[in-house]
């Protein structure tokens, strides 16, 4: 039983595919919140759920 390193040829290529797809969908998610901001009423609606918990 060899407990070694796998060498940087047997890196599977998926790897940076997902890499960049995480951070695209953070990205995405980032802009969605930041489009909200444009929108006051659903900024408001969600305030008034918010505080509606307490």
């Amino acid at each position: 039983m060899s407990f070694a390193a796998p060498s940087p040829q047997s890196r599977p290529v998926l790897r940076p595919v997902l890499r960049l797809a995480g951070w695209g969908v953070a990205l995405g998610a980032c802009a969605a919140v930041f489009a909200w901001y444009l929108e006051p009423d659903f900024l408001l609606t969600l305030a008034d759920r918010l505080w509606s918990c307490f």
